[in-house]
């Protein structure tokens, strides 16, 4: 990685702190994220396709109305990256495959509102085919690595996006999470990666994402990074199938002490046959010691998980299906999603609302944890980064037995809606980032966020190159 003068890559909050004092112009943010995408990305792949030219007439943009007296936003001259399944306007939406060939003609709604506040549209980044799998990897964008160590997967689905910010190509960027999508490749790359609240960020112009389960957000290096993009990004609109309870700001949040927390911990999987890898269980117990130094009140104990396998996989081939019928060249999709399509034939319309009324069910049960604790932690995945070629000649059924400890701890979040946090907490012997996961009570993003945030200063966050 490079070394030098602005390396580590700038945060968030340092950018906006330097363009909106006009100590540096957005164009020479951008720039500098060119560079480092042109020096580092061949080796990492983290991006789909670079919007250069647009970026940089962007850029200026935010310099022109700096310099005629305009007002910057909360995200002025900041360049982010987004997932390539949320629709920039120009560039096609290719869900990590082939398709898809016409341009969207225009943003999603969380990629308006990051235009709004200032924010600088670098380009969109690598992806499983739909998501579908929890490693970056596809027949059309090739393997996506872990800049701590190349050989190793960055996790995915949004791998590409973690992979990006982690390699200081970008201060932020935007993922999804419909399974532990945000969480897995923020642990394999040592980011703060919180998935909100069910409903918490629209999803428009879709009315959902894989039903109950997915939903958008930030990657970022630091805990208040996050925060300045769910405050930006976050609310819903007209036509969204959920919506979330109300919330104080999350920049608020971040910025104070949580207070003395009742905090359970559990190493015990949701996933029947999954054994955890003892550095994530040795990373769960110096967590919980250091929270107890903290000043929490923390104890082991037993979630008593309901299993979420019958609200999750129908949910997940209904979204998988959803989203193929609706690409231009069905038959451009990879072999594997065309077999996971076929699979999910018996999801009949009949058989989704089955699911969703079970994950009001699931959910119900999985909150039974918080009559006694304001917070669950456990490992945020099971095992280690796994080598990259993960997905290399399998089909659906041994992709998703492959895809088994990155899910581990994470699925269960999405069936029950709950937000869930996956927090540094420095790296191992074999080089790579580790992490546990926060589990928060329903619309509790707030004491996730401050509680993730006093981690963070007591215990900072890996930063590559530093």
């Amino acid at each position: 990685m490079p070394a030098g003068s602005d390396w580590p890559a700038p945060t968030v909050v340092e950018t906006v702190q330097t363009t909106r004092a006009g100590t540096r112009t957005a164009r020479a943010v951008l720039e500098d994220s060119l560079a480092r995408i042109a020096e580092l990305d061949a080796g990492l792949n983290a991006f789909s396709v670079v919007l250069a030219e647009r970026a940089r007439a962007e850029a200026d943009e935010r310099d022109r109305h700096l310099a005629g007296g305009g007002t910057p936003g909360p995200l002025h001259g900041v360049p982010v990256a987004i997932k390539e399944e949320i629709a920039v306007e120009g560039a096609v939406t290719t869900f990590g495959g082939d398709g898809n060939s016409i341009p969207a003609p225009a943003d999603a709604e969380v990629v308006r509102r990051l235009r709004a506040a200032g924010a600088v549209i670098v380009g969109k980044t690598t992806m499983s085919e739909f998501g579908a799998w929890p490693f970056t990897e596809s027949v059309s964008r090739g393997v996506t690595r872990n800049p701590w160590d190349p050989t190793r997967t960055p996790g995915g689905s949004s791998g590409g996006t973690a992979v990006a910010v982690a390699a200081g190509m970008v201060p932020v960027g935007l993922g999804g999470d419909g399974g532990g999508s945000i969480r897995i490749p923020s642990a394999a790359c040592g980011l703060f990666g919180l998935k909100p609240q069910r409903g918490r960020v629209t999803t428009a112009p879709e009315p959902h994402l894989w039903w109950a389960l997915g939903t958008a957000g930030p990657l970022a290096r630091t805990v208040l990074d996050a925060a300045v993009v769910y405050d930006v990004v976050r609310g819903d609109v007209e036509g969204d199938l959920f919506r979330a309870g109300p919330a104080e700001s999350f920049v608020e949040a971040a910025g104070r002490e949580p207070g003395r927390l009742r905090i359970g911990w559990s190493t015990k999987p949701v996933s029947v046959g999954v054994r955890p890898d003892p550095i994530h269980v040795r990373a769960v117990e110096d967590t919980a010691r250091l929270l107890a130094d903290l000043g929490h009140d923390v104890r082991p104990v037993d979630p008593a998980y309901p299993d979420p396998t019958p609200a999750f996989v129908p949910q997940f081939f209904a979204g998988i299906r959803a989203e193929a019928d609706a690409v231009e060249h069905f038959d451009r999709l990879e072999r594997r999603t065309r077999a996971t399509y076929r699979l999910g034939s018996w999801v009949t319309p009949r058989v989704r609302e089955w699911a969703l009324e079970r994950t009001e069910r699931v959910s119900k049960q999985a909150n039974r944890v918080f009559q006694d604790v304001d917070v669950l932690l456990t490992p945020a995945v099971a095992h280690r980064p796994r080598r990259v070629g993960a997905l290399d000649g399998i089909g659906p059924a041994r992709a998703a037995l492959a895809s088994l400890p990155s899910i581990a701890y994470a699925a269960l979040w999405n069936v029950a809606g709950n937000p869930a946090a996956s927090v540094p907490c420095g790296l191992a012997g074999d080089g790579l980032p580790v992490a546990v996961q926060l589990v928060g009570r329903t619309d509790d993003e707030p004491t996730l966020l401050s509680l993730s945030a006093q981690l963070e200063r007591a215990r900072p966050f890996p930063v590559l190159g530093r």
